[in-house]
């Protein structure tokens, strides 16, 4: 099977057979014998493809290989503790190669360091279409995937599993104009209470608020055009499963830019960036070492406070009309940059609100109804074992960033983080926030 009909199967017929599969109307071997005779024998050797075919061939194994773990573990007793037991007998290639050392080979044929077996990276970043941010009639950031087929391939061929995979890249494609405005700033040579600097802010705090919108937005909608809990919780996240002991299986905790931003705005908790590099198997080498520099930072925050001659540590001490006179007085600034840094918690305040609604309150009422867990992927905690209360303490850790204590020095309507939906440009006109899927 060539490459493109390999694309087509994965798109028209891995979806069908997973869905009889999970009916109970085909046995797995169903599977796994379609891929022996059909789709795997042709496949041709990592090394002679271009980088770019072998991402693209990356995306669709990865789904091919999430499917053949998950149907094993889910049917076969303690599979769950041989999880590459799923692969035996799965040969790629004239060679005959197994699957999983087929897998590797592919993955190291991109040059991106990607992981050996399918990742965030692979089943978001680069299945999704294009996805572009436009501020304005200005394109801030363009986030591509690896096909221009229009087509986004799926587990079960499910227009919900779409609809997140959308909305996880639309999530990223924004946070990665907020950072490509704050990044800048981390040099040397930043003039913190520049023009330029403080349009940096502003306009970052604009689209960091653009996000939580999204999330809010896909929240509020009825669930054939967002994606039903159930589904979400019994079989999309059920095809997230330990290819072998141990490994990073795919997860929104592995959104390179979201990570990025916690750390170029700073959050307060201890070892932080220790639960951050445990994730560092599933990350790209360029995220890693992108995730390495801004660790050996300090935050822009703290930065700029140093730089202004601000000493945070006397804040809280700090009387009402000593924070007025910092802020509207001495160093105006800081109050784009308390804006933003509480746009930043709100913006993780609604992406928590998404994980409560799709997967922690269910599994609450399942709990209590006494239908327990999931045997395969827990839905009492994230993909990566993020529980619901850790989540909690690292949006709490947000909302008490380093300039907290200026809150009651600030207007009303700033303190309560009342929506920032556009910024105004030079003619004083209202540039919205456009998100959108391209191709």
């Amino acid at each position: 099977m060539a490459l493109p009909q390999l694309g087509a199967w994965v798109l028209e017929e891995l979806p069908k057979l997973n869905l009889a599969i999970l009916r109970d109307v085909l046995a797995p071997r169903a599977l796994t014998e379609a891929l022996d005779e059909m789709v795997l024998p042709e496949l041709p050797l990592p090394e002679r493809l271009s980088a770019a075919e072998a991402q693209q061939l990356v995306v669709n194994l990865g789904f091919v290989g999430a499917s053949v773990a998950r149907h094993y573990q889910e049917r076969t007793p303690g599979g769950k503790e041989t999880p590459e037991r799923a692969f035996e007998g799965l040969e790629a290639g004239a060679e005959r190669i197994p699957f999983q050392r087929y897998f590797a080979g592919l993955a190291d044929r991109t040059g991106t360091g990607h992981d050996h077996r399918d990742s965030y990276a692979s089943l978001v970043r680069w299945n999704v279409g294009t996805v572009e941010v436009r501020l304005g009639e200005r394109t801030v950031a363009v986030l591509p995937g690896v096909f221009d087929d229009g087509r986004t391939r799926t587990y079960t061929g499910t227009s919900g599993e779409e609809n997140f995979f959308a909305l996880v890249k639309k999530g990223e494609a924004v946070e990665r104009a907020v950072n490509d405005l704050l990044e800048p700033l981390t040099g040397p040579e930043t003039r913190w209470d520049c023009p330029e600097t403080a349009s940096r802010v502003r306009t970052a705090t604009v689209l960091v608020d653009a996000l939580r919108q999204l999330f809010l937005e896909f929240a509020a909608l009825p669930p054939e055009h967002s994606m039903p809990p159930e589904h979400f919780m019994d079989v999309f996240r059920q095809f997230a499963v330990h290819w072998t002991p141990g490994d990073i299986p795919p997860s929104g905790a592995l959104d390179i830019e979201g990570l990025k931003r916690d750390f170029l705005l700073g959050i307060a908790i201890p070892d932080y960036d220790k639960h951050v590099r445990r994730l560092f198997p599933g990350l790209l080498t360029e995220e890693r070492q992108a995730l390495e520099n801004l660790m050996a930072r300090p935050t822009l925050p703290r930065r700029m406070a140093a730089d202004l001659g601000i000493d945070l540590d006397r804040l809280p001490a700090a009387g009402l009309g000593e924070l007025r006179g910092l802020i509207g007085h001495h160093h105006p600034v800081l109050n784009d940059w308390y804006d933003l840094l509480t746009a930043h918690a709100r913006a993780a305040g609604s992406h928590l609100m998404l994980s409560k609604k799709f997967l922690f309150k269910p599994q609450r009422k399942r709990d209590a109804e006494g239908l327990g867990d999931r045997p395969l992927v827990s839905n009492r905690s994230g993909t990566t074992g993020m529980t619901e209360t850790y989540l909690e303490r690292l949006t709490r850790a947000r909302r008490q960033h380093v300039l907290a204590e200026l809150r009651p020095a600030l207007d009303p309507e700033v303190r309560e983080g009342a929506p920032i939906s556009a910024v105004r440009s030079g003619l004083m006109e209202i540039a919205p926030v456009e998100v959108r899927l391209v191709s």
